[in-house]
């Protein structure tokens, strides 16, 4: 389980800059709930991802996984257990190295520093093969030839390889045209099945966010403002979604990006 309690962060603090990204803010995410993640820009969607991850450390408040408290763990002893994917597919992966390398390297197999078994080999063409991209065939090939389907769908795959405690999934999609972000949304809700994983992603995309995963959560200037799951998330539509945020703060929705979508 991930459980946030009482968490705020203010950026700039005494400055004209000064930003409250988060506000009180407390969730509980069971095991196994896959979470998707709505709000317009600077309602403090990545903040949050930031603050699991321990890209900073909160100003109060705690942050517990699996009953472990996390809150002051640097960043790269949480990401041994915390799975991330960025909006930016060149994120995430090593450009110079070959797709067999890169795996090698997520599952600890050694890429450039060890050798690559045969049946190592054998197992990354499996997982590759899930993909149905065609990348099994093309291990030797440079991750930096790849599209950035491809690549983000690689670095998906990555991030799974070892099942992760929990996968943050930061809009990993928002740089891909919609063919290929259908491609890679699907794949991902198969992975994250599959494997029963732990799972939060932000989307701009209100469709994907009710359709995508067991639970919605709107997020307004550093708080929660809407949260639904079973029946009730099933009869929402994206209309009905962007009435609920007028309703509950206070305002239209006036985010392009998301409306859009």
């Amino acid at each position: 389980m991930l459980r946030l309690s009482h968490v705020s962060k203010t950026f700039s603090p005494g400055t004209a800059n000064e930003k409250k990204a988060m506000d009180d803010f407390s969730l509980e995410v069971e095991d196994g709930e896959f979470v998707s993640i709505i709000g317009a820009n600077g309602a403090g969607k990545s903040t949050l991802f930031n603050a699991i991850a321990g890209s900073f450390i909160t100003d109060e408040g705690a942050i517990e996984l699996d009953g472990e408290d996390i809150t002051l763990m640097p960043e790269y002893r949480r990401s041994k257990f915390i799975g991330r994917l960025f909006q930016d597919p060149l994120r995430g992966s090593a450009p110079d190295m070959s797709i067999e390398e890169n795996l090698a390297l997520a599952a600890g197999r050694g890429g450039w520093l060890g050798r690559i078994t045969r049946a190592d080999r054998a197992f990354f063409r499996e997982k590759l093969a899930q993909l149905d991209m065609g990348l099994e065939d093309r291990m030797e090939q440079s991750v930096g030839l790849l599209s950035g389907g491809q690549r983000q769908a690689l670095t998906l795959m990555m991030a799974t390889i070892n099942p992760p405690r929990l996968l943050l999934l930061d809009e990993h999609t928002a740089a891909l045209d919609p063919g290929t972000a259908e491609k890679v949304l699907r794949l991902t809700g198969e992975i994250v099945a599959g494997r029963r994983l732990t799972c939060l992603m932000i989307t701009h995309n209100m469709r994907s966010a009710l359709q995508l995963g067991s639970r919605t959560i709107m997020m307004d200037r550093g708080r929660i403002i809407l949260d639904v799951k079973g029946e009730e998330r099933r009869g929402l539509t994206v209309e009905s979604l962007t009435e609920k945020f007028r309703t509950a703060s206070g305002r239209a929705l006036d985010n392009d990006r998301m409306l859009l979508n």
